[in-house]
């Protein structure tokens, strides 16, 4: 009962702080001192008190757009153990369920996009949806790969199971894993190097375009949900690369929450030590992840 508790509290209120973690990162390595830590939580409660402006050739789908998308990210994270711990949701083949809830949300957000009529936004929208082409087969292969090695198809015993252990007798499919993972971590939150969240105008820009017409609590939910999207892709990540287990329950969630602030500081690196791809290379490194994806598999089952 404690567990659930804090798991629901880490993920309602932990995914803004890995935004304001990664850009204290950024700034530090630009020489700024940069926002404050908290700087997120403070942008969303003024959107929250802000009004919403819609237009009048936008239907009922651009407003539920945020909503739906939001809810179903919500739902996916019930689904995710965090640390040692079950997570509140759990039962056989919740694997699938996750996968399709995260594909929900997408889903929404671009048909919202495409709803306003904008030109400029359905570019952004198709190429959400391509490049979702590739990714989501690496979700899907990675999962099988753990399935496989776990014996279950339940994402509580899927990532739990994974160990020091494991790692001594499937490594290099790991290893794999990982690699695939990452770039999948990076593409699926539009970071650099494959989208600039902090980019809106440029015609390179891939999911902030989608966004260009939401405002106040709208535009509010859709900067949660991300950061929401990132909480549990990186505890995915997480539990595949750092399978650290320990005795203690209250141990094991500071662990977890170190991990995740780690993680954000490691993505705040990579973004300001790499550039932007040019946007014809963003298909070139999502294949590179299908087949190192694929590697794992054929390892796993040789």
């Amino acid at each position: 009962m404690v567990d659930g508790l804090i798991h629901i509290l880490l993920m309602l209120a932990m995914p803004p702080l890995l935004f304001g973690v990664i850009n204290r990162t950024k700034a530090a390595f630009a020489g700024r001192t940069g926002a404050p830590f908290l700087q997120p939580y403070y942008d969303l409660f003024r959107l929250l008190r802000k009004g919403s402006v819609f237009s009048h050739t936008t239907t009922w789908v651009f407003r539920a757009g945020p909503v739906v998308t939001l809810a179903a990210t919500l739902t996916a994270a019930l689904l995710i153990p965090l640390g040692n711990h079950l997570p509140p949701l759990s039962f056989n083949g919740d694997m699938i369920l996750f996968v399709y809830l995260l594909a929900l949300g997408r889903f929404f957000t671009t048909v919202a996009a495409l709803d306003t009529g904008s030109s400029f936004e359905g570019m952004g929208a198709a190429r959400e949806v391509t490049f979702s082409c590739l990714v989501e087969p690496v979700v899907f292969i990675s999962l099988l790969v753990l399935s496989r090695l776990s014996g279950s198809l339940s994402l509580s015993t899927i990532l739990t199971h994974s160990s020091t252990a494991l790692w001594m007798t499937s490594g290099a499919a790991l290893i794999l894993l990982v690699a695939g993972l990452f770039v999948v971590l990076l593409a699926e939150n539009c970071r650099i190097p494959f989208d600039d969240p902090n980019t809106h105008l440029e015609l390179t820009m891939i999911h902030e375009v989608m966004v260009l017409d939401h405002s106040g609590p709208a535009f509010g939910m859709i900067l949660y949900g991300a950061s929401l999207k990132l909480f549990l892709l990186g505890a995915f990540f997480l539990h595949v690369t750092l399978p650290i287990r320990v005795s203690s329950s209250l141990l094991d969630w500071l662990v977890f929450v170190v991990s995740m602030l780690l993680l954000a500081v490691m993505i705040g690196v990579v973004e300001s030590t790499m550039a932007r791809f040019r946007l014809v290379r963003v298909p070139q490194m999502l294949l590179a992840a299908c087949i190192l994806s694929a590697f794992a598999m054929m390892l796993v089952l040789r």
